[in-house]
């Protein structure tokens, strides 16, 4: 890792001392992580920033290596905003690099730790997929509207006024997930996925969530956890499991002929956007959209 952060940084350093930011045209550019970050950045700052998220569709922010291709996009920002609480666990030590020249964010960072969900398997830290609570989600939108307002103090009511809308948009998705959500039978309501990434979701909108591997992809599971896992599903007789578009549906698949072969049929009921949106253009390509695709997926499974 040591030698992995010295080569990033020399090769930073060198992209620092040949490219500026004139091509911004005045205009805020914002590097973010994932496209969730992304997402609320470019709602808060509209038309006064441009906005470029590192990792795209189908990417596990997990795994996450910042490329020599990234390097122009971190040196070119003007500020880099990220999610944290481990997310991006790759990055880390290169963000602690960067906060000596540059402004970065880790967006959660303003949440208060009592709404925070425990890693139960790495000590003192936290869950850090918070935007499948949307009203948890919703606080970011205030820690990214500081940043903007501290960069550009002329355009602060510009700035509260696109963070007010957005919040009033999000607070009126979180209402509609919860409707949505309750016209699964509560006998139903139970979700299985790749990883456990649902957590938050399953806390605020009432559904029991499991997922085979832990909080992070990097969590190792054995054979144990995937018996009991098919035990249970079997047990509750669960008729859809879920696969995710940024981790591999091999595992997935695994546990759904694991409970063919005791005798109860299990589908597929279709892919969940957990740590990566759809594609730009798309309609899962913005966090409201990607949201509304998930219920419905689960919805339509489980109803």
């Amino acid at each position: 890792m040591k030698k992995y952060l010295i080569i990033l940084l020399v090769a930073f350093a060198l992209w620092s001392c040949g490219t500026t930011n004139q091509e911004n045209s005045g205009k805020l550019n914002i590097v973010a992580t994932t496209g969730m970050v992304a997402d609320v950045a470019k709602n808060v700052g509209k038309d006064s920033v441009n906005v470029t998220a590192l990792m795209g569709p189908g990417v596990d922010p997990h795994l996450y290596k910042a490329t020599q291709g990234d390097l122009g996009k971190l040196q070119a920002a003007d500020i880099i905003l990220y999610n944290g609480l481990h997310l991006e666990g790759k990055m880390g030590e290169v963000f602690e690099k960067l906060e000596r020249i540059k402004t970065v964010v880790p967006i959660a960072r303003s949440i208060n730790e009592a709404m925070l969900l425990d890693d139960p398997v790495y000590q003192g830290t936290f869950d850090p997929h918070i935007w499948f609570d949307v009203s948890l989600w919703m606080q970011t939108v205030v820690e990214v509207t500081n940043t903007l307002i501290e960069a550009r103090p002329e355009l602060a009511d510009y700035f509260k006024a696109n963070a007010d809308a957005y919040r009033a948009e999000l607070a009126d998705l979180h209402e509609w997930v919860i409707n949505e959500m309750q016209s699964i039978p509560p006998s139903k309501r139970i979700m299985i996925t790749a990883h456990d990434a649902f957590s938050y979701f399953g806390r605020a909108y009432g559904i029991e969530v499991k997922g085979l591997q832990g909080i992070s992809t990097l969590s190792e599971f054995g054979l144990k956890d995937r018996v009991d896992l098919i035990n249970f599903i079997v047990d509750k007789q669960i008729k859809a499991v879920f696969v995710e578009t940024s981790v591999s549906e091999k595992n997935i698949k695994a546990i759904v002929e694991g409970c063919a072969q005791k005798g109860h049929t299990v589908e597929i009921g279709g892919n969940l956007f957990s740590d990566a949106m759809g594609a730009a253009g798309t309609a899962e390509g913005n966090y409201v959209g990607m949201v509304k695709s998930n219920v419905r997926t689960i919805v339509e499974a489980l109803k």
